[in-house]
């Protein structure tokens, strides 16, 4: 298949289909409701980008840049995400399925009541993951660094922690589902402790 380079801009509502962005700065443009289809975005920066409600399939995301990349209520479906580095990505109410997130770094990962299904998140710093609400199932992290994990009533089926330092987690009644390991679950044994309004003597 033969990619078109493009180079923008992007608006809403629009449709790019076998199409290349590269090294372009979209800066504040505004891709709500647009659906990429078997796109490439690599060497973009994408500071404050809007993608509410964009729809992405069979894409590839490599080495983008952004303090704020908006993502709320979009949807990811056999995306493979490359050594970008995002500060704030609110993905809240996303749906995710086949997602793959390799290397690079992401400060606040807002997955708020979103949906997540076969996720892989590896060899990536993230310095906090916000699963809240969310529902995940076959949700695996592989060597990943993540400084906070929040999973308040956060609904896990088949997720494999045992990849990730779980020394800081919010809503531990929320890990109900995951697999971790015997080392993992006596750095969190004070603080399941407390959870339960256990008393160690």
């Amino acid at each position: 298949m033969e990619l078109t380079d493009v180079t923008g801009p992007l608006g809403p509502g629009g449709d790019h289909d076998l199409e290349r962005f590269t090294g372009l700065d979209l800066t504040g443009q505004d891709a709500t409701g647009t659906r990429f289809t078997e796109c490439v975005l690599e060497d973009c920066t994408l500071e404050d980008v809007r993608l509410d409600d964009a729809r992405l399939v069979d894409c590839t995301l490599t080495r983008l840049r952004a303090g704020t990349l908006h993502a709320p209520s979009s949807t990811w479906q056999d995306v493979v995400v490359r050594d970008c580095r995002l500060g704030a990505v609110p993905w809240y109410g996303a749906t995710l399925t086949r997602v793959e997130v390799h290397g690079g770094k992401l400060d606040y990962v807002n997955l708020r009541d979103a949906e997540l299904t076969d996720v892989l998140l590896e060899d990536g710093v993230i310095g906090e993951l916000d699963l809240a609400g969310a529902r995940a199932t076959r949700l695996v992290l592989r060597r990943c660094t993540v400084a906070r994990l929040d999973v308040t009533r956060a609904t896990l089926r088949d997720v494999d922690l045992r990849g990730v330092d779980l020394s800081r987690v919010d809503g531990l009644g929320g890990l109900a589902g995951a697999t971790i390991t015997q080392d993992q679950l006596l750095d969190l044994a004070p603080a399941l402790a407390a959870h339960l309004g256990l008393t160690v003597g």
